[in-house]
């Protein structure tokens, strides 16, 4: 079941990311072009926040069964001294929860104000930021925390 979770959690993290960027654009172009805040719009905002949702599940089901995470917890004093280690077991962790957190903020704000101007810069706003707390908390080839290839065999 882990591997299946985590094929499922690999391929499902770009429809985060897309569904966030695609997001943020809409409600770029709705604050610049001052457009109405159609029942797409509010779709949307809606099954972005769903999308991310479902993967902070998948996330924290994988989080429970991770053999990184098992062995962190287990040898705390030697594995704290490992940032790859710390990266996954805790910084990861933290910082998606955040973003999911965010997401929910500014969804459930943008849902709730008056007007459109507004429904659209909370939208972009809130999740621009949710954005780049995910892009830091991906491990990215490049990443100086933890890196990991973008596409990875089970």
């Amino acid at each position: 079941m882990y591997l299946t979770l985590l094929a499922f959690h690999s391929a499902f993290r770009w429809l985060v990311l897309l569904s966030l960027c695609v997001s943020i654009y809409q409600a770029f172009k709705g604050v610049r072009n001052n457009k109405l805040f159609s029942k797409n719009d509010n779709a949307l905002r809606h099954w972005t926040a769903t999308i991310a949702h479902i993967q902070l599940i998948i996330g924290i089901l994988l989080y429970t069964q991770s053999p990184i995470v098992k062995y962190f917890y287990s040898n705390w004093h030697e594995a704290v001294n490992n940032i790859d280690m710390l990266f996954f077991s805790i910084i990861h962790f933290l910082l998606m929860i955040c973003a999911i957190v965010v997401v929910t903020i500014g969804s459930a704000s943008a849902k709730r104000k008056e007007t459109d101007h507004e429904k659209f810069k909370t939208m972009l706003t809130w999740f621009s930021v949710a954005l780049v707390l995910i892009i830091i908390a991906i491990p990215w080839p490049f990443s100086p925390l933890a890196n990991r290839p973008y596409l990875r065999p089970l």
